[in-house]
């Protein structure tokens, strides 16, 4: 009698990039499935590596007890990249102010990455809402505030590219 074919578990969770998820945080996760939550911690960190220090959403899809990790960009990591800030130490480091400056295309770069997971029709939708993202995070766009720049694309004032 043939086997069934496999099916993909999926587990999606937040991680910090480039650094090794403690196994207590993975292992319930991950533990029913029959892995190692210490090496699923290692292949996290390694597909992490170019953001680190900062929170990213890992999506772990597990075939056959074969974890294959992927990262799912979240707006607020895109920006706080954008920003090109120094890796912080997180245990001695607390409330830290991001009051850097991007650019409107920077924004729109983000846009676009973003635009499949956006709720928005347009583009100028989706970007506004990365605006809303930059506002939260507290750095200006173009040197100016976030919210000031999204009333703009609002009234037409600044234009946007359809796609």
């Amino acid at each position: 009698m043939a086997k069934p074919a496999p099916e993909a578990k999926i587990i999606m969770m937040r991680a910090v990039g480039g650094e090794v998820a403690s196994a207590a945080t993975l292992a319930p996760k991950v533990g029913p499935l029959g892995m190692s939550p210490k090496k699923i911690g290692e292949d996290i960190a390694k597909a992490t590596a170019d953001w680190k220090g900062l929170k990213v959403t890992v999506k772990l899809t597990v075939i056959n007890r074969q974890a294959t990790v992927e990262m799912v960009p979240a707006s607020s990591s895109l920006v706080m990249k954008a920003l090109d800030e120094p890796v912080r130490n997180r245990k001695e480091e607390k409330n830290v102010v991001h009051d850097g400056n991007i650019t409107l295309d920077q924004v729109i770069e983000i846009a676009r990455t973003m635009r499949e997971r956006s709720l928005a029709r347009e583009l100028s939708g989706t970007v506004r809402e990365i605006l809303g993202t930059c506002f939260s995070i507290g750095c200006t766009v173009n040197g100016e505030h976030p919210r000031e720049l999204s009333l703009k694309i609002k009234n037409g004032e600044v234009p946007i590219p359809a796609e």
